[in-house]
């Protein structure tokens, strides 16, 4: 039996560049999410509660792309047009004509639900997809008219650089708009992978040992921080250690 049941290639149709995006939540994950979607073309509406953090995100969006330019890696009009299709909004209902809505908020299981629960009531007809790397994708759902029309779409910081992307489907999921969105993800120049809403799906489940057995290493006294990071760079042929990747993604998250 199959772990996951895949769907039928015929049903992967990405969405068109012409189909508006909404990214909502305008901090790391989702101003990073909003560069790949108008790197690929599409207009972004962009929200956020704080008023002043979507414009931020745009202005930090703007001083990664001058960086690109200056090391002659991108164009100074392809930087333009880019920024140009990214549009910081005031309010949830300006995100209405969005044909894909990706949540990058807290990771607070009622505050996703009531976010989910407007823009559902908003646009019926959205795709609506969770950033989380952490909670149920079926119980995020559970609280939606509509829950067929919810999954995971979980990138990786920084998401422009990150190329994996996790398409998670809860139990309510339709298939065929999982295929929607893992085929988006790769014209957006992703690897996509199919993930059922399990524990930390694929990335995060796997990589709990990695973090546990190098802290049970330092509660041991096997060795210091630093040298365990540089055994498993220069050993392991990790790019970062563990305590470093701890340090960077934060315990709280963790």
């Amino acid at each position: 039996m199959a772990i996951y049941e895949v769907p039928a290639m015929t049903e992967m149709t990405a969405l068109s560049s012409e189909t508006p995006v909404a990214v909502v939540g305008a901090g790391t994950m989702g101003r990073g999410i909003a560069q790949v979607a108008a790197g690929a073309g599409h207009r972004v509406l962009l929200y956020d509660v704080d008023p002043e953090a979507a414009r931020r995100a745009l202005a930090a969006i703007g001083d990664v792309l001058d960086g690109r330019v200056a090391r002659g890696k991108l164009g100074a009009e392809t930087r333009d047009a880019l920024l140009g299709r990214i549009h910081p909004v005031a309010n949830l209902a300006e995100l209405a004509p969005a044909g894909l809505v990706v949540e990058a908020v807290v990771e607070d299981l009622g505050v996703k639900q009531a976010l989910f629960r407007e823009l559902q009531a908003r646009n019926p007809q959205a795709i609506l997809a969770s950033n989380t790397s952490s909670l149920s994708i079926t119980a995020i759902a559970s609280a939606l008219p509509q829950p067929e029309r919810l999954l995971g779409m979980h990138f990786f910081n920084p998401a422009p650089v990150m190329q994996l992307v996790e398409v998670v489907r809860g139990l309510a999921t339709d298939p065929g708009l999982a295929a929607t969105v893992h085929a988006t993800a790769g014209r957006w120049g992703k690897t996509a992978v199919y993930a059922r809403s399990t524990p930390g799906f694929i990335v995060n489940r796997v990589a709990r040992p990695f973090y546990a057995e190098a802290l049970r290493l330092l509660q041991e006294g096997a060795c210091e921080p630093a040298t365990l990071d540089a055994l498993l760079r220069e050993a392991g042929g990790f790019p970062m250690g563990a305590c470093e990747l701890m340090d960077l993604i934060g315990h709280d998250v963790n």
